[in-house]
């Protein structure tokens, strides 16, 4: 495990100030710690665990984010929208990263920032010893300061409306990164799926210089095939969500299948 200073370093924040991709994965159908060892050796920097969208519990992330802090993987959980309650519980738990999804102006940016950083940028509630730091008694401030410095905070930029207003939620202390959901904002845009369709691409392309403009960092979730990563890579994406659990597992079973069934 690396460690700075007794913290077990978030992966995915430490690539990205290094201006390097942090490349992730979805975890929705796996819900046990195997799946850390198995992402980790693949090569993922982080683990997106989602608590939207899938059946997983509390509990359940916060053992897999204690877990993967020995791993050198980052655990990173996406909580339901609004639920800013249960993302400082999965941060007090051990995880070193919260997504929050469908955030459409920089007045929900500001509550965000303001509910999951420490004082004096914050109003985050202290929860005592932390898993990042082996329960180890350490002083407050020293803590809390160190803790929030490791936490990456990612909104999700999913609507029209959301785009339009980048600038202003990149402008807002406490956010780290703007991550485009291209499957949402493809809905939104009435372009069902074409997740590299013109009018997803420009919107990339406004949330990467507003990401710029004010020192964030830009991310991408929901375009998994190795053409779009590429582009949006290249368009200057740092935060990759690059895929997900079931949909990879899927792929390969059927393609596995096929061949085996032309046996015949």
């Amino acid at each position: 495990m690396e460690e700075t200073m007794g913290i077990a370093v978030n992966a995915a924040k430490a690539r990205l100030k290094r201006n390097e991709l942090a490349v992730g994965i979805g975890v929705r159908l796996v819900r046990n710690v195997d799946i850390i060892k198995v992402m980790k050796a693949a090569g993922y920097d982080w683990l997106f665990l989602d608590l939207e969208h899938g059946a997983m519990s509390i509990e359940t992330a916060c053992e897999i984010a204690v877990a993967a802090q020995d791993s050198g993987i980052a655990p990173i959980v996406r909580v339901p929208y609004g639920e800013l309650t249960m993302a400082t519980r999965v941060l007090d738990g051990g995880a070193l990263g919260i997504v929050i999804p469908h955030v459409d102006t920089a007045e929900e940016a500001k509550e965000i920032a303001d509910k999951l950083r420490y004082p004096p940028r914050g109003h985050r509630s202290v929860g005592g010893g932390q898993a990042q730091f082996d329960y180890a008694p350490m002083p407050l401030g020293e803590m809390t300061r160190q803790s929030d410095e490791n936490t990456l905070i990612t909104v999700m930029i999913e609507t029209p409306k959301a785009v339009e207003n980048a600038e202003a939620i990149a402008a807002v202390p406490g956010i780290d990164c703007l991550l485009i959901g291209s499957s949402d904002l493809s809905m939104e845009l009435g372009i069902p799926g074409e997740n590299g369709h013109a009018k997803v691409q420009a919107a990339v392309d406004k949330v990467v210089a507003a990401c710029r403009t004010h020192g964030k960092w830009p991310g991408m979730g929901g375009a998994y095939s190795e053409e779009l990563l590429k582009l949006y890579a290249g368009k200057g994406m740092k935060l990759l969500l690059a895929g997900n659990d079931l949909p990879m597992l899927t792929a390969a079973a059927r393609a596995h299948h096929a061949k085996v069934r032309a046996f015949q």
